[in-house]
């Protein structure tokens, strides 16, 4: 049977879509006064086609951070942070994390004055659900302190997270060492005491 018509222009929009993503992600990373016609071009696609899928800054930023969230979300499954000790767990998890948050971390920035805090961290919750689960089951395994609420751990790692890209992007925190950096201080405010 041959293709329909809609086909090839689903095949097409969608690649038009990740074009446009990956360039807001790198230009707006490099220039966040970036302008949408700039976004266009550096995609590759006319403006027409970038409204057309994004009809504002605001909706492009934030399918930008959906898809940055889901890049995690994906690289956690791949991670495997449901399996093994949580303590092993959780050094895969900031592994994960680091990875994407390396690949958006001067993003964040646009998204913090494009979206504001709330809803930046509001797109977060499904990652953050996920390092909840995480954290509780390594406090029900003794392996996390539990002297302190679950969702107070996971605000610590979440801000150290996101403190280690702030010292990034400002030169104090060498990029290619934050993950063990994150780890050596995660580990310490979350495992119980001996």
């Amino acid at each position: 049977m041959p293709p329909t018509r809609t086909e090839p222009r689903r095949a097409d929009a969608e690649r038009n879509v990740e074009a446009i993503l990956d360039a807001a992600t790198e230009l707006l990373a490099d220039r966040p006064s970036a302008s949408m016609a700039d976004v266009a071009k550096a995609a590759g696609v006319v403006r027409a086609t970038l409204y057309g899928h994004f009809p504002s800054r605001r909706e492009l930023v934030q399918a930008a951070v959906d898809r940055a969230v889901a890049q995690a979300t994906e690289l956690m499954e791949e991670a495997r942070i449901d399996d093994g000790p949580a303590g092993d767990a959780l050094g895969r998890m900031i592994d994960a994390s680091w990875l994407v948050l390396e690949r958006h971390r001067a993003l964040a920035d646009t998204a913090l004055d494009t979206i504001g805090h709330s809803e930046l961290q509001a797109r977060h919750w499904p990652l953050m659900d996920r390092v909840r689960e995480l954290i509780e089951r390594g406090q029900a395994e003794g392996a996390f302190r539990d002297d302190l609420p679950a969702g107070w751990l996971v605000a610590t790692v979440f801000g150290l997270i996101h403190t280690a890209r702030d010292e990034a992007n400002a030169g104090r925190l060498d990029p290619e060492n934050a993950s063990a950096v994150l780890q050596a201080t995660i580990a310490a405010a979350l495992h119980s005491k001996p």
